[in-house]
C-alpha cells in the first residue's frame, strides 16, 4: 500500500502524462496501476536498502520505466505509445524521484 506522497507521486504522473495521451478510463486505470505497482518497488528498494544513494535509486527508477513501459505497450495505441517514449524521455522526475 502506498503512503500518501507516493501515491499522489503517481497522481500527478498519471495526470501528467495522461493528459498528453488522451487516454479512455479503462487506459488510465491500466496506467495507474502500472505506476502504481511501480512506486511500491521503487519504495520496498529503499526500505531494504536505506543506504542507496541517489544514484542508485535513479538506477532503479529506469528498470522500473522499463517495466512499466512493457505493461503500456499492451494498452496504448501507437500514437500513444511514441507521445509515452517522449514523455518519459524528458521528465525530470518520475514518481516522485528526481531523475
Amino acid at each position: 500500500m502506498l503512503n500518501p506522497e507516493a501515491k499522489q507521486a503517481v497522481l500527478a504522473e498519471l495526470k501528467r502524462i495522461g493528459g498528453e495521451l488522451n487516454l479512455s478510463d479503462d487506459q488510465k486505470t491500466k496506467l495507474q496501476t502500472a505506476l502504481e505497482n511501480a512506486r511500491e518497488k521503487i519504495e520496498d528498494i529503499r526500505k531494504a536498502h536505506p543506504d542507496l544513494t541517489q544514484a542508485d535509486v535513479i538506477a532503479k527508477l529506469r528498470s522500473q520505466r522499463d517495466v512499466i513501459r512493457e505493461r503500456v505497450v499492451q494498452f496504448l495505441t501507437p500514437d500513444q505509445l511514441a507521445k509515452w517514449d517522449a514523455e518519459i524521455k524528458k521528465a525530470k522526475n518520475f514518481l516522485g524521484v528526481n531523475v
